[in-house]
């Protein structure tokens, strides 16, 4: 049975891309908060290059060792907002920090140009949200995220507004090279605190000092493994086989936290379960929702298939790890999902569709490329209705929307590399204006009052 199992590992990384997508360090700055930036921009550094200096090497270690693809090895930061608050100054100054310090590991993406505004702004927040765009285009390695809702606090529409506004300077500043800086942007309800992926990855004020978190991916398994289904199963089987499927990706990824843990001489914190795709063939959760049954994602049904797949996904996962975290579930970004791009480009994918699609799944809209003429209010509009769904389910939902400046529907930005290429998708740019300008906040729902 051992060997078995081990020859269906084997074919899962060769032939299904199973992979270990990201080993993300956690590190706290809080005791790099200093009244003077420069004086807690090299504290930040001096801890981050000495906590993560083994990084890239253990996750090259762990791949040699045990035939496991480990993508990308990156680190997460305490929101920079908080050390802004103390020290006052540019805040791009630290995203220069956190470039260096990329640059010297040789990790693929750093995060935490974050600020936590779901109930408002405090001192240093509009100060960093502000300067997102410049940080961006400053910068290769960093990425930003700002959360603006939550199902305790209500939405912060200020907020909603100014990110808006700063994902379309962020396009423009970035407009010669595909614009992005916007995709290195998220826009959060409910952000978690021990999230691995990026663009979206913070290390939260909960968290311990230095954390190793694992994010795992496997949508070319659980496609394989749906194919060798009856077309006739019913579908209560095939969620069988699905959580069945999730839990040998969740047991591999226990495996490389647990070994990067020791080796590193850091606490194991968590293990995110997500079916994260790329653009590569065979590496699609779309390609998932069309072996389940339907002729292309996003046909009618898409929206029941996808709560299935990530429900089961939750379920079979939680049985190969004790410490489940992050977003955890299926994501659907249209540009690195080859079965999404496939979809949009054909037109039968559409934003409204996904919008629903967010409600059951991981994540929200993401990775989607909008015409460079989409105003500011019409985004804060879309942003607006993405938290509302995270903030009234309970649930983690997001934005990262690209605007392709000086791009039309039809057209196609190529990212590269995991970021894929996405085709320009339609926009309803019907004006929004007046309640968007109305600003405030968005009373938390009743499902808030659960002490």
């Amino acid at each position: 049975m051992q060997v078995s199992e081990i020859q269906e590992t084997i074919k899962m990384i060769d032939e299904e891309c199973l992979d270990i997508r990201t080993i993300t360090m956690g590190i706290s700055l809080l005791d790099c908060i200093d009244p003077d930036i420069d004086t807690s921009c090299r504290k930040c550094e001096e801890k981050i290059c000495r906590l993560a200096k083994d990084l890239v090497r253990t996750g090259e270690e762990i791949s040699r060792t045990y035939g496991i693809p480990v993508v990308n090895k990156r680190i997460s930061v305490t929101p920079i907002a908080f050390l802004v608050a103390a020290s006052g100054g540019d805040p791009v100054k630290y995203a220069r920090m956190l470039e260096r310090c990329a640059q010297k590991l040789g990790v693929d993406f750093i995060g935490g140009y974050s600020a936590l505004v779901q109930k408002g702004y405090a001192h240093g927040d509009l100060e960093l949200i502000d300067s997102i765009p410049r940080a961006l285009k400053e910068t290769q390695h960093v990425c930003a995220s700002v959360n603006i809702g939550s199902t305790k606090a209500g939405i912060n529409m200020d907020a909603v507004k100014r990110m808006g506004e700063v994902i379309r300077e962020a396009a423009e500043l970035t407009a010669d090279d595909n614009c992005i800086g916007a995709a290195k942007l998220v826009v959060f309800c409910n952000a978690p605190e021990d999230n691995p992926f990026m663009a979206g990855a913070f290390h939260g004020v909960g968290e311990g000092d230095c954390v190793i978190n694992v994010g795992v991916s496997g949508p070319g398994v659980v496609r394989a493994a749906l194919a060798k289904a009856p077309k006739d199963a019913p579908i209560d089987r095939i969620a069988d086989l699905i959580k069945r499927t999730a839990f040998k990706i969740t047991r591999m990824g226990q495996l490389v936290g647990t070994v990067a843990s020791e080796k590193l001489g850091v606490p194991f914190g968590i293990v995110d379960l997500s079916l994260a795709p790329t653009p590569a063939v065979g590496d699609s959760v779309a390609h998932i929702l069309e072996e389940i049954g339907l002729e292309t994602c996003g046909a009618y049904g898409t929206t029941a298939a996808l709560a299935m797949l990530n429900d089961a996904v939750k379920k079979g996962g939680v049985m190969a790890t004790s410490h489940v975290g992050g977003l955890s579930g299926a994501f659907i970004p249209v540009s690195e999902d080859a079965g999404m791009i496939h979809a949009a480009k054909e037109g039968i994918l559409k934003l409204e569709k996904l919008e629903a699609m967010t409600a059951v799944c991981s994540v929200g809209l993401d990775m989607i490329v909008i015409p460079g003429e989409t105003p500011a209010d019409v985004i804060s509009g879309i942003i607006a209705d993405e938290a509302a769904i995270g903030m009234v389910n309970s649930k983690t939902t997001a934005v990262r929307l690209i605007p392709a400046i000086g791009r039309k529907v039809g057209e196609t930005l190529d990212f590269g590399g995991l970021l894929g290429e996405g085709p320009v998708m339609p926009v309803n740019q019907t004006s929004d204006a007046v309640f968007i300008n109305r600003g405030g906040r968005i009373p938390a729902p009743l499902q808030a009052l659960k002490n």
